[in-house]
């Protein structure tokens, strides 16, 4: 009897701390509570759907490999992951969809405030251009432990508070996590924006001349989105890295093929609504490597997709032929589409000079025509 009085009080006491939790994640004047309830209640639901793949122990090799790529093949085909902030309306909603023509796809880290900022107040501004949407969306994980892991949290929870611009899901935003952000940002605009024309999909500290793309994107033949476009600084014939001392380093239990297929630099590149859903829809049967830039390409490869080269993104390296021009100078910048990499403090200056319609430039030094 006593035993029984003792499991019915337990039962009792985990009904109103589950009770208690929900009331707290509901309490939308208290962001810090409301996000470690958030926390408690995605971090129980991963553990149930998430399992180590401790098959891979058995691979030739591994045990040689670095705890960080030992912990990527453990958690290998772990896709789904709960998301802590959502952006349900960023696109008009289900009843009245918005013509995005451009969706700006940010790829950040929680600490990476000041970065954000700066976006946002220069090229990654929320706007209408020649007529045309643009809409900016930062995709991030978590980031930390313990008490700087709710530190930065809360902060980003601020931020989506005050400008409805951030998804958040709950994985570890790592180097190694890059491409399961973005099969997970594909997942959401499957379901919550995909009549998105085009997308800019880069990195927090890129110069993107936004309102040269549009017009770029405007200037296309025949698409309006609806049609394949997947362009930006193309590499061919590029080599997986062997070397385990290398930030890129991929071993062969990684990725066995000796060549990557053709891909466009992960920094930024352009492309339609139609080529996102439909690496989307193939990406469940293509295996996840973490170079995220050489991932969508393989994809593209598997239906026989081809991604293409514009001369006007250089997220490797540029050179401007002059000592006597500055490497920054805007005369040089204003008609290009996007560039890497770049200080906040950089992107204040640059875009404010590049739209400057009275800017003096010498047309036949510097102009780049598309």
């Amino acid at each position: 009897f006593i035993l029984n009085v003792i499991t019915i009080l337990r039962l009792f006491l985990t009904k109103l701390k589950t009770l208690w939790y929900s009331h707290n994640a509901s309490d939308k004047t208290s962001p810090l509570t409301n996000w470690q309830g958030e926390r408690r209640r995605v971090s129980q639901n991963l553990t149930l759907r998430c399992e180590q793949n401790t098959m891979f122990e058995n691979v030739s090799g591994f045990h040689s490999l670095s705890p960080m790529i030992q912990d990527f093949l453990y958690y290998r085909h772990c896709r789904s992951f709960p998301i802590i902030l959502d952006l349900p309306d960023k696109c008009g909603g289900d009843d009245e969809p918005e013509d995005v023509f451009l969706l700006l796809v940010i790829k950040s880290s929680p600490k990476n405030y000041e970065r954000r900022e700066a976006l946002r107040k220069t090229w990654a501004a929320e706007r209408s251009y020649k007529g045309k949407v643009i809409r900016r969306i930062f995709i991030t994980g978590t980031e930390g432990s313990g008490f700087e892991e709710e530190k930065l949290n809360k902060l980003v929870r601020w931020e989506h508070q005050h400008y409805n611009d951030i998804l958040q899901w709950d994985f570890k935003d790592s180097f190694f996590n890059l491409t399961l952000k973005q099969i997970l940002f594909l997942e959401w605009m499957d379901r919550r924006c995909p009549q998105a024309r085009f997308l800019l999909n880069g990195d927090d500290d890129v110069f993107a001349h936004t309102d040269n793309m549009v017009e770029y994107l405007q200037s296309l033949k025949d698409n309006n989105g609806n049609k394949h476009l997947f362009t930006g600084h193309l590499l061919k014939n590029a080599l997986p890295v062997r070397n385990p001392e290398n930030k890129y380093f991929v071993p062969l239990q990684v990725y066995e093929e000796e060549v990557f297929p053709p891909y466009c630099g992960g920094g930024g590149y352009l492309l339609s609504g139609y080529t996102a859903l439909a690496i989307y829809k193939i990406s469940v049967s293509v295996e996840i490597i973490p170079i995220d830039d050489v991932y969508m390409g393989m994809c593209l490869a598997v239906m026989k997709l081809k991604p293409d080269s514009h001369m006007g993104v250089k997220t490797l390296y540029w050179h401007i032929p002059s000592r006597q021009v500055d490497k920054y100078d805007p005369c040089y910048l204003k008609d290009l589409l996007l560039l890497h990499k770049f200080m906040p403090s950089d992107l204040y200056f640059l875009w404010q000079e590049v739209r400057n319609p009275n800017l003096p430039c010498i047309v036949t030094h510097y102009s780049l025509l598309f």
